[in-house]
């Protein structure tokens, strides 16, 4: 398996495709600090690429075989690009190992000692929580976040101790790539059903994981969590359980769901023999993520404007209700940009519901990432399910058009909630510009 390892080793120029993937990225600049020479391309220019451009690899816009030469060593691709990518296939024709992004950070994490963050939410700041407490207690791990963590707005952080810690993502089974020494699942719903066929389906892969664990290592769990029963059967390594752990202390990132991701983190330190002072002040001190209840700053109105990644009904309600926890009776203006038009159309009667904490809901059009419109799903559709629920909403498909919207309506006290996985963060940033 170390052999695996040498491939990366030994490259001297990587291509990326899909380098502005949060994940793949992370490795581009793993690659970047290794010494390779790093080309990449994207469908488009974001904060990721910037950055990795800054670190000195060359970013493409958009996809063409020619931008994969005879002299390219490896290719790294996201699993969200299509199988008939015509850098993929140029890859191909010329005999050019390429590997997905899971295959990637599997080779990564085999040398060594890796702690895998699991789960359906949570996942990106629980990850970022447990490296850096790691950090905290001088164990100098290498960290791949699902996000920019705040500190250093990379989300990549490369020590030279033993630990690494890494999101594992569920979507088309990409985790099991990995081998963990110390497992976090932090909860499991249905989701990714444009690959799974449903919760079950979800279920019998994480239990694929745990199952591949056998019995040396650790699984950091909720054990009362209902939808992790099955999993826990097919446990043969230790199981902790996290959720009857009452010691989190006060914490600078809002809401209940991060107590529960700090349990998690705690339970994971406790494990590793860090001290119960060391975890605690480690939690105290955790800034957050980009993205995750991210304040930007104050329109030229007086208005908060905050932007969270969350794109899951559940999430939604989470962040939502720790806005409403936070800010009280200020008024909460949330603007969501569905994400998928497969997760809209799956969850169209969940999404309905997530928006009970706030007074106003602004829906764009939806994000359609790596799929293209059937036309049986439209923005219009999920306004009409949140109105079934006493909301006041409204369909601004544009992003530039809720830039004129927001400017004109919002006022001193209310707070601006941009939301989603896709690029509506762009409206938050260009509202505090003024």
């Amino acid at each position: 398996m170390i052999e695996d390892l040498d491939v990366l080793q030994k490259a001297r120029k990587i291509h990326f495709i899909g380098i502005g993937g949060i994940g793949i990225s992370a490795i581009a600049r793993l690659m970047l600090k290794w010494g390779k020479h790093i080309t990449g391309s994207d469908q488009s220019q974001s904060i990721v690429t910037d950055e990795l451009a800054k670190l000195g690899a060359r970013i493409y816009k958009g996809h063409r075989a020619s931008r994969v030469i005879r002299n390219v060593d490896v290719v790294i691709y996201s699993p969200a690009i299509p199988k008939n990518n015509v850098e993929f296939l140029r890859a191909r024709r010329l005999g050019i190992p390429a590997y997905s992004y899971p295959e990637a950070l599997g080779m990564i994490s085999r040398g060594k000692y890796t702690i895998a963050v699991s789960g359906t939410h949570g996942k990106t700041t629980t990850t970022a929580m447990i490296g850096k407490m790691l950090e905290g207690a001088g164990l100098k791990p290498t960290m791949i976040v699902g996000s920019l963590l705040m500190e250093t707005r990379s989300n990549l952080v490369v020590g030279d101790g033993d630990y690494l810690v890494v999101e594992a993502d569920e979507y088309k089974k990409s985790f099991l790539n990995l081998d963990p020494k110390i497992l976090v699942i932090t909860n499991i719903e249905a989701d990714h059903l444009d690959f799974y066929k449903n919760l079950e389906d979800i279920q019998r892969a994480f239990g694929e994981l745990v199952i591949k664990m056998g019995s040396r290592g650790a699984l950091v769990c909720d054990t009362g969590l209902k939808n992790l029963k099955p999993i826990l059967k097919k446990a043969k390594c230790l199981v902790i359980n996290y959720g009857n752990i009452s010691t989190i202390p006060k914490l600078k990132v809002p809401g209940n769901h991060n107590v529960e991701n700090a349990r998690a983190t705690y339970a994971v330190g406790r494990l590793l023999k860090i001290t119960h002072a060391d975890i605690i002040k480690s939690l105290q001190n955790f800034e957050g993520t980009w993205r995750r209840f991210e304040c930007k700053g104050k329109m030229k109105s007086g208005a908060l404007v905050y932007d969270d990644y969350a794109h899951h009904p559940t999430e939604i309600k989470a962040t939502l209700r720790a806005a409403r926890e936070k800010f009280g009776k200020q008024k909460i203006i949330a603007v969501f940009m569905p994400h998928l038009f497969s997760r809209t159309k799956d969850f169209l009667k969940e999404f309905g519901k997530s928006f009970g904490d706030a007074d106003e809901v602004i829906i764009a059009d939806i994000f359609p990432a790596r799929e293209k419109d059937d036309g049986t799903v439209h923005s219009r559709g999920l306004v009409a399910e949140i109105k079934k629920h006493g909301k006041n909403a409204r369909h601004i498909g544009e992003m530039d058009e809720i830039e004129k919207f927001l400017r004109k309506y919002a006022t001193k006290g209310d707070v601006i909630m941009t939301i989603g996985a896709g690029d509506i963060y762009r409206v938050a940033g260009a509202l505090i510009k003024e």
